[in-house]
């Protein structure tokens, strides 16, 4: 049963009741059908946690499951949330006496706290302000002795860190505004403070100022001169970058310090981001604040990211602004705004008490709530209302403050006697309403969350501001893709006469209709097509030059686009009379024709416009229409008539045609030179620009630059290259064509090509010599003897026919395989041996050499005859010992019990091992050999023995038949030899007998 209590506090809690607009009654039976079973409670949850302090409670901090509690009577209570059951009290009062806290302060993962003690009284002598450190693991307080003197009001934690030990770099604000930085952690039950023992260090700006004891470990001074408190203090790593950002707060001012760190090993690390502030001019937000204090909040998404936004409250109300990087190198606050805090209440009471400013708040994603003495307040950062209050009474005393758990981003409020703690129930329920009262449309869809009524309401808003603003095509746009009434928006459009727009609005809605919609299809159509007809009419009675007008050419285009849309094809096949009476009824005939034109017989419409010689006009319907077959079939006759144009047509089309259907028409049209040379075009358009491999087409090129183009031969066969796989053309057709027409040059690279060597030569020393040898040196390197043939046939063509020795003397200089002795029985008997004395002598040089190479190779043949001979005699004395332990490599048992195999490399075998594990590696004809053999041997070991001399016959057959066998698996090691290689590639276990071996395994 509900307590009297809970009862009381269910009913001080207040909540907004934001309603969905009802369905609009302009929507059709196609939308949505409301409906709402629960309720889905208020935006904060409020739980009044189970727990009696002994004592007023002080101060309250929360992290990462982990509360500590202060109380007056010098306890702290440390509460892990995961186990509530076993909280650890630990006693200050030895440190606190004349002394009372100020501020706590715990780190996000709940490990490391800071306690800030300042004196009770100011008047002296009063002991100064210290801090204290408490780990997680320890319930001892250890003094931080450098930070003695120093009231810390603020502390940035380094939310990078993740270790328990220690804090990592953090920030320390003072009441005197100043800045330290330090680490901060214990080693065994003594506290280290990095920064304190490694790297503080003086900064010479402050000297006169203040003390040498006092600026250790100062990285920046706020104040300077006013040394105001801080009272926020908050640093960031930018992701993916070395900039730091450093956010920090007075009572009146808000700094931000932007900059990178160079060396990360370097400390005090932040100092090198504050040094450029140093002596320069600070840059600051201000407000007016008469408040004793000021509180700064920021909204992580999660933890160990950038914060997404800050809340700053002062006086006049809250500061927010979103957190970005990115836009301004000076400064991350972005979209800027001061948040009045709301004075009235949901209960209609405006009381003194609630239009004081809040004792403290914490920021959610969309809202902030705001903690007076009395009750707690939720406010929206959207819009600024009142969505929520929770009053408490006063049983459980004045609230002290409101807090929130960076890691579990929970909610938490205390006073002093009780604490509770805030649950966030969708928090973003309602954002879309307020975004799309903002008239941020984009954004309230991201919120709709997928739901086809808000979705709806967001794009019938957005709707009527663009029709408000008169921005109708956009309007019509979105309002096509809502559910309001067909009818009410398109007299809309007609009222306002926006012909265009409700076009836009009819099309958009063509598009969302299914195929199956036949009745709404048609009317659409019908209707966009009278709207166009009506305009077009305008532009036509009004301007008899209609066709050069560039607002008719567009609305033709739309039109075009318009009947090409695969649905009002459709429409206009089943409604084709209708929609031509239409067209009639406006006069508009270029439309009709063109329609007429679209989805009628285009076959039959070329062939009346050629029956009637209109070779222009079948020319043109033939470009306009899709089917390509008609190309194939109509292309003789027009290229007949119109030569140029009709090829211009074919050549348009590109890859869309075969050329080798075109082929028939191509041949029937080459009767002249006109009619060849554009034949020609459109071939070498295709061979050159289309890259067409058909053997055809290329022949036929070839054959018309052979009658009309005999220039382009050589540059066609020399575009197709050297190598007879790769040419597209037919060779011997081609070379007899060149034949007939007495194409020399072209015979010769021809012959070439085909590997009629020598009658290329023959055919090339007609032609000159220099082209001979170009042909004589395409041979392989490897057919040597080819080469000297042909080279030899060129220098006798030289000598013979020339009769010029020096030119001779020269083709030997070139020629590396031809030698002065096979040119000279070319010579006549009367030439002296003067003019080939250096030719000879140099042939002599190199037969001395040559003999002098193979003598050197006959002595290193000798020498390793010799070798083999000594390792076969040594082979021969070999001997292998075998004991009688020895067993089989292949089955494990003694190899002396059957017949066995030992190989030179040490491994032993049985015969029958041996023959079973190499049958499966020998061939089919090496199986069936192996077989025979054994057969054969089996036989003549059952043959009764008769005679000596067929005994010995016998024998001398099987000792042949046991080589033959040993030659088969005795021939090398079964784990040594090359079929262990070869094998490699096998399984171990073959694909039949897996399943049974893995069974067996397991």
């Amino acid at each position: 049963m509900t307590s009297m209590f809970d009862q009381y506090e269910q009913a001080s809690q207040r909540s907004k009741q934001v309603y969905t607009p009802p369905i609009r009654p302009d929507i059709s039976t196609a939308g949505f059908i409301q409906m709402k079973f629960l309720d889905d409670g208020p935006i904060f949850i409020k739980q009044k946690v189970n727990f009696l302090p002994p004592d007023k409670i002080l101060h309250l901090v929360v992290n990462n499951n982990i509360i500590v509690i202060a109380m007056a009577n010098n306890l702290l209570l440390r509460i892990d949330m995961k186990h509530p059951d076993s909280p650890e009290e630990i006693d200050i009062s030895k440190y606190a006496m004349n002394m009372e806290m100020s501020r706590m302060f715990l780190d996000p993962l709940g490990n490391h706290l800071l306690i800030s003690l300042v004196p009770k009284s100011q008047d002296p002598p009063n002991p100064p302000p210290e801090l204290f450190y408490l780990h997680r693991k320890t319930t001892k307080l250890k003094q931080a002795g450098k930070f003695k003197g120093h009231e810390i009001t603020a502390i940035g934690w380094n939310f990078s860190n993740s270790s328990e030990t220690t804090t990592g770099p953090i920030l320390l604000g003072t009441s005197k505004g100043l800045i330290f930085e330090t680490e901060i952690g214990l080693d065994g039950d003594k506290i280290f403070n990095t920064s304190l023992e490694q790297y503080w260090r003086q900064l010479p700006n402050y000297l006169p100022l203040y003390g040498a004891k006092e600026v250790e470990g100062l990285v920046f001074d706020i104040g300077k001169d006013s040394k105001p408190p801080i009272t926020g203090l908050e640093f960031h790593k930018i992701p993916n970058t070395d900039k730091y950002v450093i956010i920090v707060t007075t009572l009146m001012r808000i700094y931000q310090y932007i900059g990178t760190v160079q060396n990360p090993e370097e400390k005090p690390l932040l100092q090198q981001i504050f040094n450029k502030y140093l002596n320069v001019q600070e840059s600051f937000n201000e407000v007016i604040n008469n408040l004793p204090y000021s509180k700064i909040q920021f909204y992580y998404p999660s933890l160990g990211i950038l914060p997404k936004s800050f809340g700053w409250l002062t006086e006049p109300g809250i500061f927010y602004a979103q957190i970005d990087p990115k836009i301004d190198p000076k400064s991350v606050l972005t979209n800027q705004q001061m948040l009045i805090c709301p004075e009235a209440s949901l209960m209609g009471i405006n009381t003194s008490q609630t239009s004081t400013p809040p004792l403290s708040f914490v920021l959610t994603e969309f809202h902030a709530l705001l903690l007076y003495t009395d009750r707690v307040k939720g406010m929206s950062l959207l819009n600024q209302d009142l969505i929520f209050e929770d009053i408490y009474n006063d049983a459980v005393g004045g609230l002290l403050n409101i807090t929130k758990d960076y890691a579990t981003r929970s909610i938490w409020a205390y006073s002093e006697r009780a604490v509770f703690k805030y649950k966030v129930n969708k928090e973003d329920r309602n954002v879309w309403q307020i975004y799309v009262d903002k008239g941020e449309f984009e954004l309230a869809k991201q919120y709709c969350k997928d739901n086809p009524a808000h979705i709806d309401q967001v794009l019938v808003k957005q709707a009527e501001m663009l029709f408000k603003n008169k921005e109708y095509e956009k309007s019509a746009l979105i309002y096509a893709d809502t559910h309001s009434s067909f009818e009410v928006i398109s007299l809309k459009f007609l009222q306002e006469w926006q012909i265009d727009a409700l076009k836009t609005f009819l099309k958009k809605k063509l598009e969302g209709l299914k195929t199956q919609d036949k009745t709404q299809i048609t009317m659409i159509v019908v209707w966009v097509i009278e709207l166009f007809m009506n305009q077009m009419g305008v532009l036509r009675s009004n301007n008899t030059s209609y066709l050069h007008d560039p607002q008719y050419l567009e609305l033709q285009k739309q039109f075009d686009s318009f009947l090409a849309i695969p649905k009002v094809e459709e429409c206009i096949k089943r409604n084709r009379s209708t929609i031509y009476d239409l067209m009639a009824s406006h006069g508009d005939k270029d439309n009709l024709i063109r329609l007429t034109i679209m989805h009628c017989n285009y076959e039959e419409v070329i062939r009346q416009h050629l029956y009637k010689n209109n070779y222009l006009d079948a020319l043109e319907v033939l470009k306009s229409q899709n089917n390509k077959e008609l190309f194939y079939q109509f292309a003789g006759i027009l290229l007949q008539e119109l030569p140029r144009p009709a090829m211009t047509a074919l050549i348009s089309q590109g890859s869309l045609l075969k050329p080798s259907k075109l082929l028939p028409a191509l041949v029937s049209c080459n009767s002249d030179e006109k009619h060849a040379k554009e034949v020609i075009r459109y071939l070498e358009f295709c061979v050159y620009k289309q890259s067409c491999q058909e053997q055809a087409i290329h022949n036929f090129l070839l054959s018309l630059y052979a009658r009309y183009k005999r220039d382009e031969v050589m540059r066609y066969i020399s575009s197709q290259g050297q190598d007879i796989n790769m040419v597209h053309y037919d060779v011997h057709y081609a070379l007899r064509l060149c034949q007939e027409v007495g194409l020399t040059e072209a015979c010769v690279q021809l012959s070439a090509l085909l590997g009629l060597w020598t009658t290329a030569v023959d055919l090339a020393l007609t032609i000159n010599v220099d082209l001979a040898k170009q042909i004589a040196a395409m041979p392989s390197d490897h057919d040597d003897e080819l080469r000297k043939k042909l080279w030899l046939k060129i220098a006798e063509h030289v000598v013979r026919e020339k009769d010029d020795i020096q030119q001779a003397m020269e083709f030997l200089q070139h020629c590396d395989i031809v030698r002065i002795e096979d040119i000279l029985p070319f010579f006549s008997d009367f030439v002296t041996i003067d003019h080939f004395k250096d030719a000879i002598c140099n042939s002599l040089q190199e037969y001395n050499q040559h003999i002098q190479d193979l003598k050197e190779e006959m002595q290193e043949a000798t020498k390793a005859a010799e070798l083999i001979r000594k390792d076969i005699q040594e082979f021969r004395t070999r001997c292998t010992f075998i004991n009688t332990k020895d067993t089989c490599n292949t089955c494990g048992v003694q190899l002396l019990l059957r017949p066995f195999y030992v190989f030179p490399c040490g491994h032993r075998f049985h015969s029958d091992c041996l023959v079973a594990a190499l049958t499966p590696m020998l061939s089919m004809d090496q199986r069936t050999k192996l077989a025979d053999l054994q057969r054969q041997l089996t036989a003549l070991s059952n043959k009764p023995e008769d005679t000596r001399s067929v005994r010995s016959v016998s024998l001398s057959t099987k000792d042949q038949i046991k080589a033959d066998i040993d030659d088969l698996i005795a021939s090398e090691c079964l784990y040594c030899g090359e079929l262990m290689i070869e094998s490699i590639d096998k399984p171990f276990i073959e694909e039949e007998d897996y399943e049974r071996v893995m069974k067996e395994w397991i």
